[in-house]
């Protein structure tokens, strides 16, 4: 028995895209759960959920996980089902560097290398037992009541990409009750129908630039940048994030600036990203934009500009 790459992070707490919440809330709609009940508690909307590049926290998807788990039909509570429904385009850019890997060799370990960047839960490995690859997961960290449940979503998903990743050719064994996913060890050295080295290098490349700004930062400040995005337009608020996270605003304070950093800093810095996206399409007014980013008037966010930048966000004038 050979243990192949170990997974690069344990820790299931790391920001992930709107887009996988959008798949459970997919599921819910598909098996009779309203929407804004798969939604409950989150603070989130399905208007969210389909904005590009929008990120959740941890705990909201974990929310929506048990919103599910609680429902009174079975096929809302199907893990397995709902884990068939993951598809590679999922994944986002690391689903593209998935597909253009050169192997499926190459496909795992990339998966391994970038799990930050998907929205597994339990911490998948592989080994190799005799003639077959064996795919578990560690999950001892997830708390217990959503624990079953992830586990068999995450290996239903990693079975749904494998057998993606061959267009449907890669015989798999879905084993519930050992929680395991198992293929023939041949197909590990086999070219993957759709490789491209240089969109694997490029896909690559943005992804270690993507997980590398993800893992310089500590849990608190990841949360907090996440819920600040959505809530700019409408409470923005040291209070409102507080609250979010169950904790007091001066707990909150303290353990920020234990991390090196503040709240107000933290603000200024998802506003200012925002809104040079915002100013980059050239589609919105000033005015737009500023209520998009929780100013109350077009003035203020000009002056929080010229303090980022040295300029107005139309680029003339100076500071």
């Amino acid at each position: 028995m050979t243990l192949l790459l170990e997974p690069e992070i344990r820790d299931w707490d790391f920001p992930r895209r709107a887009t996988g919440i959008a798949v459970l809330v997919e599921h819910a709609e598909a098996t009779g759960m309203p929407a804004r009940t798969a939604l409950a508690g989150t603070g989130l909307s399905v208007r969210y959920l389909a904005e590009a590049g929008r990120e959740v926290t941890a705990e909201q998807e974990l929310r929506v996980v048990r919103n599910l788990i609680r429902s009174d039909r079975p096929a809302t509570r199907s893990a397995v089902a709902l884990g068939r429904r993951y598809r590679v385009a999922s994944f986002g850019i690391a689903g593209y560097a998935l597909v253009s890997s050169r192997t499926l060799a190459d496909a795992m370990d990339f998966a391994l290398r970038y799990l930050d960047l998907t929205f597994t839960f339990s911490i998948p490995h592989a080994r190799v037992d005799g003639d077959d690859v064996v795919i578990a997961a560690y999950s001892d960290t997830l708390p217990r009541d959503v624990r079953a449940f992830l586990v068999e979503r995450d290996l239903a998903a990693i079975e749904a990409v494998l057998r993606e990743l061959f267009l449907g050719d890669l015989p798999t064994r879905y084993d519930r009750e050992a929680a395991t996913v198992t293929f023939p060890a041949s197909f590990l050295e086999a070219e993957l129908p759709r490789a491209s080295p240089a969109g694997m290098a490029l896909a690559e490349e943005l992804c270690a630039e993507l997980a590398g700004r993800q893992r310089d930062t500590g849990p608190l400040v990841r949360q907090v940048r996440i819920l600040i995005a959505q809530r700019l337009s409408y409470d923005p608020s040291l209070a409102g994030v507080a609250a979010a996270l169950s904790v007091g605003e001066r707990t909150l304070r303290r353990r920020l600036a234990v991390d090196g950093t503040s709240y107000q800093g933290l603000l200024d810095e998802v506003r200012a990203e925002l809104a040079a996206q915002l100013l980059a399409t050239g589609s919105l007014t000033v005015a737009q934009i500023a209520r998009r980013l929780g100013y109350a008037h077009a003035g203020s966010f000009v002056d929080a500009h010229r303090r980022w930048h040295g300029r107005t966000p139309t680029g003339r004038g100076s500071a």
